[in-house]
């Protein structure tokens, strides 16, 4: 077992961007917070303050975290009420300008830090960089590496579950999109955008960031060197398996979709995508049914309703930042999924066969989008 810290980590700051705050975000992590912390405090570019940001947990990970950390700064939330408004509380805590927000089941390598901050020194004009994510338990193949932003309300991943060796890019790449397991930020450019959104508890809440970012006309990076390992993802959200599809990931799926689409595309753009995403609404409806989640998805849809008035409050928000239009953001594929989604031949033909079909439409419709 690693020696725990016993003092405040030095400050070493990289040229040109100052020393960087790192903000933890805990929901009973107990089996994954002490391999986090540890690489946070194990970097080679040692971070100025580390934050604990903690949701209430039940399990003994805030006191055992502390125990092995005494330099932790701890910040309580009081309940649980999901990662982004810990987020947010980090990042108004945190005393620099640069801030990795960190889950708690990522675990930085060594030189992860270093490799991030050096990226923000040779791209000064970024707002947001994103390592390169690998599983933990292989990490030799890819699970987040950045990507595009389909019309669909969904993410167009890059080299997902690609092998690292046949992974695509060098360097610091420039994405439209980027996964909140691991992001080094600009803390003002974050709490002037509004930070994340809270309403979506958790699932698309850094789709939506990284959308409202990007109509602003910031800069997202995803830098291939860095590497943090990815561990057992959020229990009761998270889905890997292509099987038990969870029925809190399929209501929260089923709101929080329409909220980002509601609240950040034109009404021109949504009129003119309305086909591809009614075609995409009946594929995953007819998803839910096939998984038994039929009700968890009506629920989602229902709960999107109860709360459009909020929606449409921070819509006007969104509009007033904007500077790009949607058709020079939006794709019309590829659709990412599971592979154990694909992997069977009814459901993988099904699949294929929506995915050519929303792509054929986009291309269709991009030009009267907004």
């Amino acid at each position: 077992m690693a020696a725990s810290s016993t003092a405040q980590p030095a400050r070493d700051p990289a040229p040109g961007i100052g020393p960087i705050s790192v903000v933890v975000v805990n929901f009973d992590g107990l089996a994954h917070l002490e391999h986090c912390l540890d690489g946070v405090f194990a970097q080679t570019r040692s971070p100025d303050e580390v934050i604990l940001v903690d949701n209430a947990s039940s399990d003994g990970s805030e006191a055992a975290a502390l125990a092995r950390h005494p330099a932790l700064r701890l910040l309580r939330m009081g309940r649980n009420a999901g990662p982004s408004p810990a987020r947010n509380a980090g990042l108004a805590a945190a005393r620099n300008d640069w801030v990795l927000l960190l889950d708690n089941d990522a675990v930085l390598l060594p030189d992860t830090l270093e490799r991030l901050a050096q990226a923000a020194v040779l791209r000064p004009e970024a707002a947001v960089l994103e390592p390169r994510s690998v599983f933990a338990g292989e990490p030799g193949r890819v699970h987040y590496d950045g990507g595009a932003l389909h019309y669909v309300g969904l993410f167009s991943l890059r080299n997902f579950y690609q092998p690292l060796e046949q992974a695509q890019g060098r360097g610091s790449v420039e994405v439209d999109g980027v996964v909140s397991v691991a992001l080094l930020v600009r803390r003002e450019t974050l709490l002037a955008a509004g930070g994340f959104d809270p309403s979506f508890f958790i699932l698309f809440e850094d789709l939506d960031l990284s959308l409202r970012l990007r109509l602003a006309g910031h800069t997202l990076l995803c830098v291939e060197e860095a590497i943090v390992l990815h561990r057992g993802g959020t229990p009761g959200i998270s889905f890997r398996s292509g099987r038990d599809y969870p029925h809190s990931r399929a209501f929260l799926h089923s709101r929080n979709r329409w909220i980002v689409l509601l609240k950040n595309y034109r009404l021109r753009t949504l009129v003119a995508a309305a086909p591809g995403l009614l075609l995409y609404e009946l594929a995953w409806l007819g998803f839910a049914l096939a998984g038994g989640a039929l009700g968890a998805h009506l629920r989602g849809k229902w709960a999107f309703l109860r709360g459009i008035g909020a929606t449409l409050e921070a819509r006007a928000a969104v509009q007033r930042t904007r500077k790009l239009r949607d058709r020079e953001l939006l794709v019309g594929g590829p659709l990412t999924v599971t592979p154990g989604l694909r992997s069977s031949g009814v459901r993988g033909a099904l699949l294929g066969a929506l995915d050519r079909g929303l792509r054929a439409w986009w291309r269709l419709a991009r030009r009267f989008a907004g």
